[in-house]
């Protein structure tokens, strides 16, 4: 996985019921854009998370349909 500062995290739910969450990534703390980041949800939560299979990267100039250009 690697990204860069303003990139977008998506966190999908583990059960069901529970809803994918989208945060900023507003610093990577490890080398070549790997985990760790420091992330900020909406409700202006952070935290350092290094995500797992259930996360997907989207980049800062994707478009907003998640297809490529």
């Amino acid at each position: 996985m690697e990204a860069h500062t303003g990139d977008r995290l998506l966190v999908h739910g583990r059960t069901v019921g529970q809803h994918d969450r989208v945060a900023e990534i507003i610093e990577v703390l490890g080398d070549g854009g790997s985990p760790p980041y420091r992330i900020r949800f909406d409700d202006g939560h952070e935290h350092l998370m290094s995500p797992g299979p259930d996360s997907v990267v989207q980049r800062r100039d994707a478009p907003e349909d998640g297809q490529p250009r």
